[in-house]
């Protein structure tokens, strides 16, 4: 049984998802709910923001917002033990989409802060910055860099592929170790992931059936020379990326530049995450 908060709040960054909280007066809702409400400003620092909450007496925290949004204030959610509530205001919605709650409803995630269900699931780490979903490095990592990626992400895609993999395209200088202890020199694409990947999901809206084995998910895809194994594909509880320079990473779709070497970790069962069950689907309390 879910104990009602005393003093729940959620932080909104009302720029995410194209100003998915504006468009649905989440604030409004919100303070109908008797949650507190935390509009972000520019240049905020969603972490600190969540923190001074807590230091108020905050006992459920909630972030709407994108999943780099997400995984920011899920470290102080998990740093205190505190349950935590994702409303789906952003883009793509990949950690609320794996929870199973519905990635398009986003005043409907605010019952969750005073029932449905509670569970432990994963958090994932690289060189102490927290993420719910993975870090993309190579091809990804060098893209989500352009200042043009945000606002026209399948055309910059297209753009910069020709540069990234034709044939007088640099190697990404990635260097790892697989299951097997095979040594790796390079690699087009490295993406790590809070637990495992389906690569082929026949369909399926969630890209991880699970978040709550403690892993990581790696793939590594070389693509040039044509190798012997294009694709290889493993979990582990750990992983180490070394470099000659600082590596470009995507990581929750956040562009970052991380110093080598890229060292990440499994967080299990760090987060208490709250979502509507059922019965709570399609009840608009406060109007």
């Amino acid at each position: 049984m879910i104990s009602p908060p005393k003093a729940p709040v959620l932080l909104v960054n009302p720029r995410s998802g194209g100003g998915k909280a504006q468009h649905h007066d989440l604030v409004g809702r919100c303070r109908a709910w008797g949650i507190e409400p935390l509009p972000l400003g520019p240049g905020d620092d969603i972490a600190a923001v969540a923190t001074a909450a807590v230091l108020r007496g905050a006992d459920v925290i909630g972030m709407a917002g994108g999943d780099g949004s997400q995984a920011a204030a899920a470290a102080v959610a998990a740093e205190h033990d505190l349950p935590y509530v994702v409303v789906p205001a952003g883009t793509r919605n990949h950690f609320a989409l794996d929870l199973g709650a519905d990635p398009d409803d986003v005043v409907g995630a605010l019952p969750a802060f005073f029932g449905g269900q509670e569970r432990r699931v994963d958090l994932a780490r690289v060189n102490g910055r927290v993420f719910v979903n993975n870090a993309s490095m190579g091809l990804y990592g060098s893209i989500v860099q352009s200042r043009q990626y945000r606002d026209a992400k399948l055309r910059t895609v297209i753009e910069m592929l020709p540069e990234l993999l034709g044939p007088r395209a640099e190697p990404f200088d990635l260097r790892f170790t697989d299951a097997e202890g095979s040594e790796h020199l390079g690699a087009q694409l490295l993406l790590v992931s809070n637990n495992r990947y389906e690569l082929n999901p026949l369909g399926a809206r969630r890209a991880r059936g699970r978040i709550d084995k403690g892993t990581l998910g790696v793939v590594a895809v070389h693509l040039a020379p044509p190798p012997s194994r294009p694709v290889c594909e493993w979990t582990t509880p750990e992983f180490r990326v070394s470099s000659g320079g600082p590596v470009d990473v995507g990581l929750d779709g956040e562009a970052v530049t991380l110093g080598p070497p890229l060292v990440f970790e499994s967080l299990p069962s760090a987060l208490r995450a709250r979502t509507n069950d059922q019965a709570h689907r399609g009840k608009n309390r406060g109007g």
